[in-house]
C-alpha cells in the first residue's frame, strides 16, 4: 500500500473509531475517566482540578476526586485548610491540595479562568500563551512552591522541543472548548482548530504505530506535530480524534476494527 493510500485508510479507520467513541457510555462507572467527575459539575474550576490530578491509575484518580468537596472553592482559607488537611494524592501533600483550592478561590474573586486565558490566547491565537497565563495567575494568587505543587500546576513553557507536553492542561482545554457526547464545551472564546493534542503515552505510542507521528521524543513539539497531522484529517477539529486514540492505547487495541 502506498503512503498516500495508507494515510487515507488510517483516516477512514480513525473517523469510524472517533464516531464510535463519541458516546456518553464511553465515560461511565465501567469506563472510568476524570471527566466523569468534571461533568457532574460542569464548572471550569472543578474541571481544572479534575484535569490537573489526572495522572496515575484512573481508579485512584476518580477515587481521589470523589473525596473532594468542591463547595470549598467558595469558602474561607481557614475552612479550606481545615477540610483538606488530610487529603493527599501521590506527589501532592495536603498543603499542595489546599494551595490549589485557595488559589482558584482567590483567582475567581477577581476574574475567571476563561477571561485570563482568553486575553493571553487572543494575542497570538496561542493556547500555550493562554495556559502560561493561567499558570502564572494560579501561582501569584496563592504563592506556594513545593516539588509536588510544581508538578501539579506545571511550569510556564517558553519552548516546545524537550518541554513537557502539558497533557493535563491540553486535556482541560479539550473539555472546555469542544462539545460532543464526551466534552463539555463550556468556553466559547477558543477556536477548536487552535487546540493541541493532550499527548500521553497511550496516544504517543498509538500515533507512532499508525504512522501519524514520527518524532521519537515525547514532548510538546510531538503534540504539536501530531495535531498538525490530524488537521489534514479535519482542519477545524483535529482533537475529535483524541479520545479515540487514547482508548485504543488504553485498551491495547493494536488494530482498529
Amino acid at each position: 500500500m502506498s503512503e498516500k493510500n495508507s494515510i487515507i485508510y488510517i483516516k477512514e479507520r480513525l473517523d469510524k473509531e472517533a464516531k464510535k467513541r463519541d458516546d456518553a457510555n464511553e465515560v461511565s462507572k465501567d469506563k472510568l475517566d476524570p471527566i466523569l467527575v468534571a461533568k457532574r459539575h460542569k464548572d471550569p474550576n472543578i474541571s481544572l482540578i479534575c484535569a490537573l490530578f489526572a495522572y496515575g491509575g484512573v481508579k485512584q484518580i476518580v477515587k481521589f476526586l470523589d473525596s473532594l468537596d468542591f463547595e470549598l472553592l467558595k469558602k474561607s482559607d481557614k475552612e479550606i485548610k481545615e477540610a483538606l488537611k488530610n487529603h493527599y494524592y501521590r506527589f501532592q501533600k495536603s498543603e499542595d491540595v489546599i494551595a490549589l483550592f485557595i488559589s482558584l478561590k482567590r483567582l475567581n474573586e477577581k476574574s475567571s479562568l476563561e477571561e485570563i486565558f482568553k486575553v493571553a490566547y487572543l494575542k497570538e491565537r496561542s493556547v500555550i500563551h493562554g495556559i502560561n497565563a493561567l499558570i502564572e495567575s494560579i501561582n501569584s494568587s496563592y504563592p506556594h512552591d513545593t516539588q509536588g505543587y510544581r508538578f501539579l500546576t506545571s511550569k510556564v513553557t517558553t519552548k516546545t522541543k524537550g518541554a513537557g507536553a502539558l497533557k493535563r492542561w491540553m486535556m482541560f482545554l479539550r473539555w472546555m472548548v469542544r462539545e460532543d457526547n464526551i466534552d463539555m464545551g463550556l468556553w466559547s472564546c477558543v477556536d477548536r482548530a487552535d487546540l493541541i493534542m493532550p499527548l500521553d503515552t497511550h496516544t504517543f505510542n498509538v500515533s507512532k504505530k499508525l504512522g501519524l507521528l514520527h518524532r521519537k521524543t515525547y514532548d510538546l513539539q510531538a503534540a504539536i506535530e501530531l495535531t498538525e497531522m490530524l488537521k489534514s484529517f479535519d482542519e477545524k477539529d483535529p482533537l475529535k480524534y483524541d479520545f479515540a486514540l487514547y482508548r485504543i492505547g488504553q485498551e491495547k487495541l493494536l488494530e482498529i476494527n
